[in-house]
């Protein structure tokens, strides 16, 4: 399953913006992208690089 979630890091921690449905324990694996990073325009090709590149 795949849930797209925003978050906000303060001290140490990743807070969720919104509550996620997940039983309690429930492990996750977490990609962190910055909204400043996605601020510089970026080719179609650089984008399905970056997807491509990304682990399953």
């Amino acid at each position: 399953m795949t849930i797209t979630v925003q978050a906000i890091y303060e001290q140490g921690v990743l807070r969720l913006t919104e509550p996620i449905l997940l039983e309690e324990g429930t492990h996750v694996e977490v990609i962190v992208i910055t909204k400043e990073s996605q601020s510089v325009e970026k080719t179609p090709a650089e984008i399905l690089a970056e997807i491509a590149a990304m682990p399953l």
